[in-house]
């Protein structure tokens, strides 16, 4: 259901209603879909630091990879008066979100911390609706990661692959020395990430084209039809039992060796430092061939809802935003996530090799211009067209379907409004 069909039933309902403010000052509710390793204990930092500050926690946790499920209970809870104080959402829904008029703004808490100041320009503007701060954003995940596994790198005699061609003659290495060469899980949006890994090979000026600007001669080109015949090479080199997999558990095939290298974003990394695993000594992280010089990058952001009689934050609400944001936080989260911070300027000596590669290509990619937004990661359009598009893309990597077909699906979907 739409968020705009939402609000017409909470309007013809009348049922929007809340927690009172001196209720939400004891009590945060949080909708969150981080129930992986990495991911609970890196939230159980907020926990911690909120109830240090007196606020009762109420952890509203809904698993799911990249966050439908979570985004299906937040409009049940919302239609049901029983919105939570915050929520993770991400993108333009922050927007779609705001324009009903249910958010509250956290302007106070972005002044006093400089968030324009302390953010990427291009994060800072996803952030706001009509000139207010309405999220609070936690970390930057770089989606176009290759992780390896280096022991079966070795074992195959292979070396860090930089071009497709590289690619390709690792995971063939590898099939013959008895290793599953991809972990691939079998969900929609894990098919859309790498497709999105494989357009952005092509050039961030391609990618930004194709996804930010659904450009159709864009879509239509050979050039994108090269990258559905790369995606359709790379299937070649999933398991057979992938169907319904969580990422998670495909991260833990590479961690335990079963199979030598996964794309994922880099919360990936959460699962290996949670398994006691080091950077280039047990695996290998490196940016998925071609891409070295740009970067997808994934935020996370918690949203505020209005609470009964509240047109303002609660004190709850603002103690939340103004806790995301801060230094130690900010850098402890990132640290158990896999993440790197997404304020500017945090201490990054204490991080491993992976996030200081990833904090110093995601500061060249914004002054080159290689910095984007994750289509896959409800980064760079809306639910509608991010959706149809996906559909185009799991219909073709589970299928026989021709890559010249699969693209005139694709400029088709991109029109879906």
């Amino acid at each position: 259901m739409k968020v705009r069909a939402i609000m017409a039933a909470l309007c013809a309902t009348g049922l929007m209603l809340g927690v009172s403010a001196a209720q939400a000052a004891e009590s945060v509710e949080v909708l969150h879909w981080w129930t992986s390793g990495g991911e609970s204990k890196a939230i159980g930092v907020l926990k911690d630091d909120m109830t240090k500050q007196g606020y009762t926690w109420k952890d509203f946790a809904v698993a799911g990879g990249a966050g439908a499920a979570a985004m299906t209970a937040l409009k049940t809870q919302v239609i049901s008066g029983n919105a939570p104080s915050a929520a993770q959402i991400k993108g333009p829904l922050i927007k779609e979100w705001a324009d009903q008029g249910v958010l509250v703004n956290i302007d106070s808490v972005a002044k006093e911390q400089d968030w324009k100041k302390n953010l990427p320009p291009q994060i800072d503007k996803i952030m706001q609706a009509d000139g207010h701060y309405v999220a609070a954003p936690f970390s930057v995940h770089r989606v176009n990661w290759l992780y390896i596994n280096k022991a079966a790198l070795d074992k195959a005699g292979g070396k860090v692959p930089t071009t497709w061609d590289e690619f390709f003659a690792v995971a063939d290495k590898m099939k013959a020395a008895g290793i599953q060469p991809v972990a691939m899980g079998g969900q929609p949006w894990q098919d859309f990430t790498v497709w999105e890994d494989v357009v952005l090979s092509q050039g961030a000026d391609f990618y930004k084209k194709a996804i930010v600007d659904l450009d159709q001669k864009t879509l239509t080109s050979p050039q994108m039809v090269k990258v559905f015949d790369t995606v359709r090479k790379l299937t070649t080199y999933f398991d057979s039992s992938r169907t319904g997999r969580d990422w998670n558990l495909a991260t833990a095939m590479v961690i335990n060796g079963k199979a030598g290298m996964q794309f994922m974003g880099d919360w990936a990394k959460g699962e290996f430092a949670n398994a006691n695993k080091k950077a280039g000594t047990d695996y290998v992280c490196t940016a998925v061939p071609g891409t070295e010089k740009a970067y997808t990058f994934n935020v996370d952001s918690f949203v505020f809802f209005q609470q009964k009689g509240q047109k303002a934050a609660t004190p709850g609400q603002l103690a939340l935003a103004k806790t995301i944001m801060s230094p130690d936080f900010q850098k402890q989260f990132s640290l158990y996530k896999g993440s790197i911070p997404v304020r500017l300027g945090v201490d990054m000596s204490s991080y491993d090799d992976c996030a200081k590669k990833s904090y110093a290509d995601e500061q060249a990619s914004i002054k080159a211009g290689g910095y984007v937004p994750s289509l896959a990661h409800g980064m760079a359009q809306g639910d509608a067209t991010a959706g149809a598009m996906s559909d185009v893309v799991t219909k073709f990597m589970n299928s026989n379907e021709s890559s010249k077909d699969a693209v005139a699906a694709l400029a088709k979907a991109a029109k879906t409004k």
